[in-house]
């Protein structure tokens, strides 16, 4: 009789730390329960003070292994930590449609990107006290046309030995196309990860967890599709959280992130780990 495969083990990111109190509050809650094994912190957030630093650390420090990286933030409504940045919309970053388009118009220049990502990476290692794990960006930005020379170029210069994130994965056709913005996130990432290799930077050899939030789904079985076929090391992006003021006041994905805390908090998630053959590493 064969031996049963050895479970693959995945990465489970908790992306937006520090957007909101109750966001940080539910990630560290799935941190703590085993449920999660990264989260990405957003160091432009309004609920990054030290005290959601050190409850984050000491959370991660009850999980075998719990990665604790750098959301970059380049979009609105956040500011930047650089002075003189551009391109702004009054004292805020651009809204993420406009960047996209400014960068495949060419429009961009990657120094202020560059400026403005290790300043990010920075303020983390000062917080911290290290450099992140991995690297990826909020409504990923580190992906987006010029955006992405600057980020690969920071990263290399201030965290050469963390991971970045990208966005695709191989999947057949029919998959692709029932899912848009999966696919313009694979389009995307074809030449990150070419830029990537060229910096020597590691990333994640596949990614899932993209969805349209705005949409009635079942979590679940969203989920399930997440891990069907992810090779080892893959990454599925998530975003828990509970619902406060402060959230509802930066972000429209409000109480989804209630019902993907809910569901990765169940058994049901905890069963569904097991009958993939799935781990968190």
């Amino acid at each position: 009789m064969s031996a049963a495969a050895a479970p693959r083990p995945i990465w489970l990111c908790a992306d937006d730390y520090g957007i909101s109190p109750g966001v940080n509050r539910a990630i560290r809650d799935l941190v703590a329960r085993g449920r999660l094994n990264a989260a990405s912190v957003m160091m432009v957030g309004p609920a990054i003070e030290r005290g959601e630093i050190d409850t984050l650390q000491a959370a991660a420090k009850t999980s075998p292994r719990c990665a604790i990286g750098l959301h970059v933030t380049l979009s609105a409504p956040f500011r930047p930590l650089t002075m003189h940045f551009r391109p702004l919309d009054g004292d805020m970053f651009m809204a993420f449609p406009k960047l996209l388009r400014a960068g495949f118009l060419r429009r961009l220049d990657r120094e202020f990107f560059r400026n403005e990502v290790r300043a990010q990476l920075a303020a983390f290692a000062e917080a911290f006290g290290r450099a992140p794990d991995f690297v990826d960006g909020h409504q990923h930005v580190q992906l987006f046309p010029q955006v992405r020379d600057g980020f690969l170029d920071a990263v290399s210069e201030a965290a050469p030995n963390a991971w970045v994130r990208q966005g695709g994965r191989d999947l057949p056709l029919a998959q692709r196309l029932a899912s848009p913005k999966a696919m313009v996130l694979d389009v995307l990432s074809a030449q990150f990860r070419r830029r990537a290799r060229r910096a020597g930077l590691a990333f994640n050899p596949a990614f899932a967890g993209a969805y349209d939030f705005t949409r009635a789904a079942d979590f679940g079985d969203l989920v399930r599709q997440f891990l069907e076929g992810l090779p080892e090391g893959g990454l599925v992006m998530c975003h828990p959280g509970f619902v406060d003021e402060v959230l509802t006041g930066l972000d429209p994905m409000t109480d989804v992130r209630e019902r993907e805390h809910a569901y990765l908090a169940s058994d049901a998630f905890a069963q569904l780990l097991a009958t993939s053959h799935v781990t968190l590493q």
